[in-house]
């Protein structure tokens, strides 16, 4: 019981927001230079010379209105702190399944204004980006439908799958792993 005591412990430090935490060792890029912080580490765990990475994450929860989803900006933390430790970038292939509320921050500038009263979405240009570095963004389907939204609504480049459980069994089948965070 004290393991799984630690362990949810741990896992709830590792999720606390960057409020409150020392960020003065974090930059951003070589990649992103506007996104995705990340840290130097002395690891007892080198990345092997070739490594080649498809990682899928997910993301269920949407940005507070004029922030950025942290999901998104998890995959611009991943892409910057690979290249900076010697990872090609074109050994790196990440996706991120979206469903519940977190399908609102793909939407187009249009769809999302009409959905909020007005407001600019705020992770537009760091999908954008993200899309051009090839990072695929897939929707559930189901989601979607059950929120009103159409593909049509989607940011240009995001993908509409039958359901986030059905994009993770294909996204397996493709060789991505599953990110846990």
């Amino acid at each position: 019981m004290k393991i799984w005591t630690l362990g949810i412990a741990a896992m709830l430090v590792a999720a606390t927001p960057a409020a409150g935490q020392d960020m003065s060792k974090f930059e951003k890029g070589p990649v992103f230079t506007e996104y995705g912080p990340h840290a130097a580490v002395e690891s007892d765990m080198p990345i092997p010379q070739g490594s080649f990475f498809k990682v899928a994450f997910d993301a269920s929860d949407a940005a507070d209105h004029g922030k950025i989803n942290r999901k998104f900006e998890s995959l611009a933390r991943f892409i910057n702190m690979h290249v900076a430790n010697g990872v090609p970038e074109k050994n790196i292939h990440l996706a991120i399944v979206l469903h519940g509320g977190a399908v609102q921050d793909v939407l187009s500038e249009e769809a999302y204004g009409k959905r909020h009263d007005g407001a600019a979405n705020a992770n537009a240009d760091l999908v954008r980006q993200l899309l051009a570095h090839n990072v695929r963004f897939i929707v559930c389907g189901q989601s979607a439908t059950a929120s009103g939204i159409d593909k049509a609504e989607l940011m240009e480049g995001v993908e509409m799958a039958l359901s986030a459980m059905t994009a993770h069994a294909l996204l397996q089948h493709e060789g991505f792993t599953a990110n846990p965070f």
